[in-house]
């Protein structure tokens, strides 16, 4: 499986897309400052995450997650959570 996935800096609370083959280990990985791309923005919650079966599949979603559409999409996907955590 290729995870898309959504973290959220508790800090900042700025969100990062991203795409991995391990899930856990990459989610450590920007806990722990070893991404360089969320580098002193740790720690992260992990917000969202989709799981695919084709690797060109999970980059081309990642791509539509980050595009101005895929943006309105999670929002209202995740519309109740992020009202109860704004």
């Amino acid at each position: 499986m290729v995870y898309v996935y959504l973290i959220r800096s508790k800090i900042d609370n700025k969100f990062y897309t991203g795409t991995t083959v391990d899930l856990r280990k990459r989610f450590s990985e920007h806990n722990e400052g070893k991404a360089i791309s969320t580098k002193n923005r740790g720690p992260f919650e992990l917000i969202y995450y989709e799981a695919c079966i084709d690797k060109n599949d999970a980059f081309t979603r990642e791509r539509y997650l980050k595009s101005g559409m895929g943006k309105r999409y999670l929002k209202n996907r995740l519309k109740r959570f992020l009202s109860l955590t704004g």
